[in-house]
C-alpha cells in the first residue's frame, strides 16, 4: 500500500469510524492508534479498578480546566460521553 494509504489507516482513531458514539474510541480506532503509535491502549473499565479511579479523576480535571463551559454543560461532547462511558 502507498504512503497515502497508511496515513489514512492510522488516522482512524480521529474520524468517525473510529470513535465510538457513547465516547471514546472504538475497538478499530484503539487498534489504528496502537499500531501507529507502538500504544497499548485498553477498552474502558467502568466496572471499577484502577484504570477506571485514574481516568475519571483525570478526565474531571481536565473537564474543569481545559473545556468551555459550553462544552462542559453539552451532554453529547465527547468528554461527557467519556466520563459516562467510563460511569464517572
Amino acid at each position: 500500500m502507498d504512503k497515502e494509504g497508511d496515513k489514512v489507516r492510522q488516522l482512524v482513531w480521529t474520524r468517525k469510524e473510529g470513535q465510538d458514539p457513547d465516547g471514546g474510541l472504538n475497538a478499530r480506532g484503539r487498534a489504528a492508534y496502537n499500531r501507529a503509535n507502538g500504544a497499548n491502549l485498553k477498552a474502558p473499565q467502568p466496572e471499577g479498578g484502577p484504570r477506571r479511579d485514574s481516568f475519571c479523576a483525570r478526565m474531571q480535571g481536565m473537564k474543569d480546566k481545559l473545556t468551555s463551559k459550553e462544552t462542559a454543560n453539552d451532554p453529547d461532547s465527547r468528554i461527557n460521553k467519556s466520563l459516562r462511558a467510563w460511569k464517572c
